[in-house]
């Protein structure tokens, strides 16, 4: 390409029909001109090949030279005349390093064989080591050996069969949502990617009385990359009170004080269950409450799902509040992560649902939304990954193996319930200062331990313990093998802090 535009900044001059015809420019200065005889004897054929043809080699020869020898001189000139930096570092800014995958490279630094990673967002065997799924096993054979299968793209929207089976996993088969074509899906990448192509798509289309964004609302605390998922499309983030340092529960009041005080057709991000950071889910009975606020501001509800099945084991239980809202007659959207449920955490697989209130249009609006939707994510992925997502599919459609999955997620949620209680159980025969019985009513992979961001520090340099400074573990990091160690440095901090 660089070398085009130079041909087009000093073009060579036409010389001659001849010099056309033989496919040569003659450079002006340094040309050597060949003068044709009219003796009968220049038609000689060993003349000409002795004479005529040497000079145009010649020629061509010295046309290259003369044509590397100006490329040179002009890319010469382009390096000698730089243009000035312009993302200098007073610009851009340092950003700071995320405090998660920080935690995982210090972990892996340390030399400690008694250190413990309690950081880490992703499920681990009695042994600390990853687990694939049986049934995902299974499911990746009959992908391997299934001739149908290849590498060719997905659709924008993502994989066909994934759709609907992601659907009623959700939303569950019988709900109106589907029956009445209100639903709309996308696969996105895990749920990252459903955040954030809803949060993209409301930035665009969300209406609004005076021109400006709406406000997101978030739990205070929330999972660390809300915030920055909708400041990165433009929306306004605010915070509504959640957990209660008090009670190391839900903080309802504080909860629904804010939502009944938000602007007018906010949009407010709930966990649809094992709430993270803190593992405090609302009951039956606090999710109507959520929702009746909700409904009095005319708001709009924004559903993060990742641990459905890996919360409480069972996946209609952990669907209750989001088919509930859609009961309810409420438009919403939902993220849909397949990465902990299924074990698929590298293969970002997921999926993004809107779905839009009863009306007379619905399913009109519907395919609108649907057509918008499929827009952004062409602009964005263009189309999502396709592995993944046939595994999630193939284990979604085949009821065996849909089973199995079943089995594999009380395994892994009836892990994460006995180390809960065997913590409790070793801080309280220990005698650890304060109650630690908030340890079995939280729910799902973390808990909020309410331990101070002095004593994380200790469990740190002391211990080599590794978990994040607002004092939450990952029940996963725990096993027979560490439990007891993790209690005892546990109990040692509290007693050294008291």
């Amino acid at each position: 390409m660089a070398i085009t535009h130079l041909h087009h900044i000093e073009p060579e001059p036409a010389n001659s029909h001849d010099e056309h015809h033989d496919g040569h420019h003659h450079d002006s200065d340094n040309a050597t001109t060949t003068t044709t005889s009219t003796n009968p004897s220049s038609l000689n054929p060993s003349t000409t090949n002795s004479s005529v043809v040497p000079q145009k080699r010649k020629q061509s020869f010295q046309q290259q030279s003369t044509a590397v020898s100006r490329l040179r001189s002009l890319s010469n000139h382009i390096n000698m005349s730089k243009q000035a930096e312009l993302f200098t570092h007073d610009l851009v800014p340092q950003a700071p390093e995320d405090p998660l995958f920080g935690l995982m490279a210090a972990f892996r630094a340390d030399t400690s064989e008694r250190k413990v990673d309690l950081g880490i967002g992703a499920y681990r065997d009695d042994n600390a080591k990853p687990w694939v799924l049986p049934v995902v096993r299974k499911a990746e054979g009959l992908i391997r050996n299934d001739p149908s299968v290849n590498h060719e793209y997905l659709p924008i929207a993502g994989l066909p069969e994934l759709k609907p089976a992601a659907q009623k996993l959700i939303f569950g088969a019988g709900t109106p949502a589907i029956a009445e074509k209100r639903a709309t899906t996308l696969q996105a990448v895990s749920g990252t990617g459903a955040l954030h192509l809803g949060a993209l798509f409301l930035s665009k289309f969300y209406p609004s009385t005076d021109g400006s964004k709406p406000t997101v609302y978030v739990s205070n605390p929330t999972w660390a990359n809300h915030k920055q998922i909708f400041a990165n499309v433009g929306i306004p983030v605010a915070t509504y009170p959640y957990f209660s340092a008090r009670t190391k529960g839900l903080d309802i009041d504080g909860m629904l004080h804010a939502i009944r005080s938000a602007p007018k057709r906010s949009i407010i991000v709930l966990h649809a269950c094992a709430h993270n950071p803190t593992g405090v889910d609302p009951t039956h009975d606090e999710w109507v409450q959520i929702a009746a606020a909700v409904r009095a501001g005319s708001h709009f509800p924004f559903f993060d799902c990742a641990y459905q099945g890996f919360a409480s084991g069972d996946l209609n239980a952990d669907a209750w509040a989001i088919r509930f809202f859609v009961e309810q007659g409420f438009e919403l959207c939902v993220a849909q992560s397949f990465a902990k449920n299924f074990g698929l955490y590298g293969q970002r697989a997921g999926a993004f649902h809107f779905v839009n209130a009863p009306s007379e249009h619905a399913a009109l609006s519907n395919q609108h939304i649907a057509s918008q939707l499929t827009l952004l994510q062409r602009s964005e992925i263009s189309n999502p990954p396709a592995y993944g997502a046939r595994v999630a599919s193939r284990i979604l459609n085949d009821p065996e193996l849909f089973k199995q999955w079943e089995e594999d997620l009380k395994t892994m949620s009836g892990r994460i319930k006995e180390m809960r209680e065997g913590l409790r159980d070793r801080l309280e025969k220990r005698g650890t200062p304060g109650s630690w019985d908030h340890i079995t009513r939280q729910i799902g992979m973390f808990s909020f331990t309410g331990l101070s961001e002095t004593q994380v520090a200790a469990l740190r340099s002391k211990w080599h313990v590794y978990m994040t400074k607002n004092g939450r573990i990952s029940m996963a990091g725990l096993n027979t093998h560490n439990i007891d160690y993790f209690a005892e440095a546990v109990d040692s901090v509290v007693r050294e802090t008291q």
